[in-house]
């Protein structure tokens, strides 16, 4: 029998080389089992992370019944609310003895009004018809910054027509020239570029953080501290800027009316005319209701502990401030004027009497 010794070494070393690769196949096997895992967790992240569209939950639990009934009052206040202030926008800007300084302030108000709701309720009226509730992240995105962009500029707004007032009722020799047409247009273009800026500030701050939870807001329209509850990591942060921004843009101007209506009364009770003073307590007393309607509301959605609020009392607060204050506002402001009433009674003349003409 031949013997190769060269064969016997080739066999043992082939034997051996096998379990060697046995065994680190066996190592890499158990090696990749963990490492697989460990990977699979910041891949699921990423994907429940990526939201593309928000539910807007209103009036959803709501019966037929009462969605229905909620769809014809709120088409009835926002066609109210967008004719008086369309009438009141057109009047101002229109006829030539509306050229004092209160007119001018009524008419941006009147404009900033329809924004407002135009932004909100005509989303809510047609999501209370259909079953479909979605809303697009970029769609959110938009209407949070008009939200904020169009309150915030009123709310700085009404703090200039409030000194407007002091300055033409406690100063009325030199009304025309503190309230010159220069002035006005530099406040009212201080109020909207505040609240163009602020806009952008507060729309950061909101969506600064990924979206990997619940996508449903619990609201009608996308509510800043509600959307920043859904986002994740710790909200504190954002929260805690708009609760300093919100005490600069309601507590500050809140604080300016206040001290412009008590200065009013105090010079109006100073004075003998008996007319005078109970029709200018009535004017102050309107004015600051609207005041407080729309600055409460507003202080209640974003200068509250989130523990605190829920979706039945979000809504009604949202609404006070959404469609109930620009529906206000033509009323406390203008329909009780005098010359606001002769100026829509001749606009209203000249239409009849241009049809007639047509005819």
């Amino acid at each position: 029998m031949a013997y190769y010794p060269n064969t016997a070494y080739t066999c043992q070393e082939t034997a051996t080389g096998n379990a060697k690769l046995k065994k680190l196949a066996l190592s890499l096997l158990c090696f990749s089992c963990p490492l697989s895992s460990s990977r699979s967790k910041p891949v699921d992240l990423r994907n429940g992370s990526t939201v593309t569209e928000f539910i807007l939950v209103g009036f959803e639990q709501s019966s037929p019944s009462t969605r229905a009934l909620l769809f014809a009052l709120f088409l009835a206040l926002y066609s109210l609310a967008m004719a008086m202030n369309g009438l009141i926008i057109f009047i101002t800007w229109t006829d030539p003895r509306l050229n004092s300084p209160m007119y001018f302030f009524l008419g941006h108000l009147s404009f900033l009004d329809v924004c407002f709701i135009t932004t909100t309720i005509p989303q809510m009226l047609v999501h209370l018809v259909i079953k479909n509730h979605t809303l697009t992240f970029v769609s959110c995105m938009t209407q949070m910054y008009l939200v904020f962009c169009v309150g915030v500029t009123e709310c700085i707004l009404l703090a200039f027509m409030a000194y407007d007032r002091y300055a033409a009722i406690c100063h009325p020799l030199s009304y025309a020239h503190i309230m010159s047409r220069q002035v006005c247009v530099s406040l009212v273009s201080t109020a909207w570029s505040f609240g163009l800026i602020n806009g952008v500030m507060l729309e950061y701050m909101s969506f600064r953080n990924p979206f990997c939870r619940d996508n449903h807001i619990e609201n009608f329209f996308c509510e800043a501290p509600i959307v920043i509850a859904l986002s994740c990591g710790d909200p504190q942060f954002s929260l805690r800027v708009i609760f300093a921004d919100a005490i600069v843009v309601l507590l500050s101007p809140m604080v300016l009316i206040i001290i412009s209506y008590a200065r009013i009364l105090a010079s109006i009770l100073g004075r003998n005319s008996s007319s005078g003073r109970s029709k200018t307590f009535s004017t102050c007393a309107s004015h600051l209701t609207v005041v407080i309607f729309l600055y409460t509301s507003a202080m209640f959605s974003y200068m509250n502990p989130r523990t605190t609020h829920g979706p039945n009392k979000d809504k009604p607060f949202s609404l006070l401030y959404t469609i109930i204050t620009p529906m206000c506002n033509p009323i406390i402001y203008s329909f009780r004027n005098k010359e606001m009433k002769g100026a829509m009674a001749r606009a209203l003349g000249r239409s009849n009497l241009s049809q007639a003409e047509s005819v």
